[in-house]
């Protein structure tokens, strides 16, 4: 794009990509890297400004996915609560070091970087998907396989600008929690990843308002379609659905990382 700002186009396919994030986010929970995505593909802002416009987007989103999680019942069972507050706690502390190696990330790596762990993330789901667990065989992580789980993700979504369901979700899942457990601790952790990543990037003073806003408002809408997605599809269609969503963007994010 030139200095003179987006064009009409861009702006109209910005906002849709807002809604698709937010769709994602609630439903699937990878989602929300699609307003990463957009951003780095149809804007030439920095790493850093793509990574932190993004990361604004999903505070909202994060606090509205968590209250619609709270009143379907998801987040009222004592060990999804204690899973959530673990990742929420180890975010706190791993958010603010993705932000800072940000700055060692150049326009090509971001691309690269982002679109090798999706397909490895992709492949984890797939993996795990194919052995099955028997029906009943569900269960939630122990606070010592989450807590770390939690930093690491925290780390890359302060990197990649992402809320944190794009990376939890998956792994959760491979761990066997069951997915709307799953979708559901994660927006409760993307609030903690978002509110501390803004205020690194903010200090880094790599955020775009304006285009926080119009890619965010949309974001917004699609949190709540996204959320009832969820309810009314079984959890091997969302299973199904979150390998091809990563797969789909793997190579997307690989092709414009130059």
């Amino acid at each position: 794009m030139s200095g003179a700002g987006p064009d009409t186009a861009t702006l109209l396919l910005l906002v849709l990509f807002g809604l698709a994030a937010g769709v994602g986010i609630t439903a699937v929970g990878p989602g929300g890297v699609l307003a990463t995505v957009g951003l780095f593909v149809l804007t030439d802002l920095s790493p850093a400004q793509v990574a932190g416009t993004a990361i604004v987007t999903h505070v909202a989103t994060g606090l509205l996915g968590t209250a619609a999680y709270v009143r379907s019942g998801e987040l009222r069972e004592p060990r999804t609560r204690r899973t959530a507050w673990v990742l929420a706690g180890a975010a706190v502390l791993g958010t603010p070091l993705g932000v800072l190696a940000n700055t060692l990330v150049s326009g090509r790596a971001f691309g690269l970087l982002l679109g090798a762990f999706v397909a490895l993330v992709g492949g984890l789901v797939w993996y795990r998907e194919r052995r099955a667990a028997p029906t009943g065989a569900a269960h939630h992580p122990s606070s010592w396989v989450a807590a770390p789980l939690g930093f690491g993700v925290a780390v890359a979504s302060g990197v990649f600008g992402v809320g944190g369901p794009m990376l939890t979700v998956p792994l959760l899942v491979a761990l066997r929690m069951p997915v709307l457990a799953a979708l559901a601790v994660a927006q409760v952790q993307s609030v903690v990843i978002a509110t501390a990543g803004t205020l690194g990037y903010v200090a880094h003073g790599a955020v775009d308002w304006p285009l926080a806003a119009l890619v965010g408002v949309p974001e917004l809408a699609g949190v709540l379609i996204g959320w009832r997605i969820a309810r009314a599809l079984p959890s091997r269609t969302l299973k199904a659905g979150l390998v091809v969503v990563l797969f789909a963007l793997a190579p997307y994010l690989a092709l414009y990382g130059g």
